[in-house]
């Protein structure tokens, strides 16, 4: 145990001439009788309040220490702990191409894709699960963690317009979000390595194609899971013009041939997404995944542990009171 404020305990000190002053001023108070024999009282009754007479000397003084205890802040140390665990390792490759704005999903492709994407997470706690974003080019958002609540924090706060502001290259560069995603996994140890992968284009973008991705993922025994949200047709769309917002229908263009060969190649399975509740449909399939053990390191923090020396001198200073003024109570 450690202590947050150890500089409280030089407050003991007033310990002493409180104890002097209590010696001194009990002598003080003891009533005083002369009498020429004490013979008569050699063999006198002892009640029991006169073992207590010094009992709330002692409570003020318990209740002084676990006070000035709970002020010092006593900590648990950290240490390591170890666990074996199932799960598998996967990285979310997600599409942040500007086109991900369509409303054909409620709210829009984005962020029905995110809503789905946190259940999806928040259901394998046990899995170590990354994040990888691409629209003309790519970046790893967050890398693979047991730690979902920073992954769902980060995944929060993924937005189409860093395409629509600059920050990134505007397009659809799928084998480039695959190839970042493969690079995360290709050291991992788990039986089971698996991208989920979720675009509404088709390739216009980036140094490595599709096939070549795939072909990367193969090799790293990696197993990308494609999907493919949008409607058949045309999708409602929000665009821009003299500062203000106009609803344009566009046309969907999946490829969906390149996606089903990426997921062919790799022995994983390809999936159509064109409403919010088959995209939900998609994430409880791959769910079924097969696991794999693994072992997790976990640091556990510093923890508080002022309250039970709190509690102590709450009791000690209730138990003082009620003896000072009722059974212990002195008459002038």
């Amino acid at each position: 145990m450690t202590f947050a404020n150890p500089l409280y305990f030089l407050l003991l000190a007033l310990l002493i001439p409180y104890i002097i002053w209590y010696l001194i001023m009990h002598r003080r108070i003891d009533p005083v009788m002369q009498v020429s024999s004490t013979e008569a009282f050699r063999y006198r009754y002892h009640t029991w309040k006169e073992y207590l007479v010094h009992a709330p000397f002692l409570l003020r003084i318990v209740c002084f220490v676990a006070g000035v205890t709970a002020l010092a802040r006593p900590q648990s140390t950290g240490e390591w702990s170890e666990k074996s665990i199932e799960g598998i390792d996967i990285m979310l490759c997600m599409d942040v191409s500007t086109s991900m704005l369509a409303e054909d999903l409620t709210p829009n492709r984005i962020e029905a894709a995110k809503e789905v994407a946190v259940e999806f997470i928040q259901g394998r706690p046990n899995d170590n699960i990354g994040l990888t974003i691409f629209a003309g080019e790519s970046y790893t958002q967050c890398p693979m963690t047991t730690d979902h609540a920073v992954l769902l924090n980060l995944l929060n706060r993924m937005e189409c317009d860093m395409a629509e502001t600059g920050l990134i290259e505007d397009g659809t560069a799928i084998g480039m979000g695959i190839a970042n995603a493969v690079s995360r996994l290709k050291d991992s140890k788990a039986k089971s390595k698996v991208v989920i992968m979720l675009t509404d284009g088709s390739n216009n973008r980036g140094e490595i194609s599709p096939y070549t991705a795939a072909d990367i993922a193969k090799s790293y025994g990696v197993r990308v899971y494609t999907i493919g949200v949008g409607t058949n047709g045309t999708a409602r769309y929000p665009m821009k013009v003299a500062g203000y917002t106009q609803y344009v229908n566009v046309p969907v263009e999946i490829d969906t041939k390149t996606l089903q060969h990426i997921a062919r190649t790799t022995e994983a399975e390809f999936y159509r997404a064109t409403d919010n509740e088959s995209l939900h449909q998609v994430y409880q399939e791959i769910d079924k995944l097969e696991k794999t053990k693994m072992r997790v390191d976990k640091f556990n923090a510093h923890s508080e542990e002022f309250f039970p020396f709190l509690l102590v001198a709450l009791v000690a200073l209730t138990l003082e009171l009620l003896l000072r003024c009722t059974v212990l109570k002195r008459l002038p």
